[in-house]
């Protein structure tokens, strides 16, 4: 049995886990060349050049970049875009 105290503390844990936004992870792939990663990025989310190519380049180099954020139903979308496009995307709430 919990006391209420814990009750409390629970319950604030999950209203608060509910306002988090989504994340779509783009991460980085032994298939995709730099300058396609780029040109989805641009054409999906309407990144200009230079946004896009840092974004590619976070991938390149740190494995995987925050390429966009929202609702759960938003980030889904978002990653089914980005597979159908060939890139391994997956989505995560932080």
């Amino acid at each position: 049995m919990t006391t209420p105290v814990e009750a409390e503390e629970t319950l604030g844990a999950d209203v608060g886990a509910g306002d988090r936004p989504w994340q779509t992870i783009v991460w980085n792939d032994p298939v995709n060349l730099m300058s396609y990663v780029t040109y989805v990025l641009q054409k999906i989310f309407g990144y200009s050049r230079e946004h896009a190519t840092k974004l590619m380049l976070d991938v390149h180099h740190k494995g995987k970049a925050t390429v966009s954020s929202g609702t759960k139903e938003k980030v889904e979308g978002d990653v089914a875009k980005l597979h159908a496009a060939g890139l391994w995307a997956t989505m995560e709430q932080p």
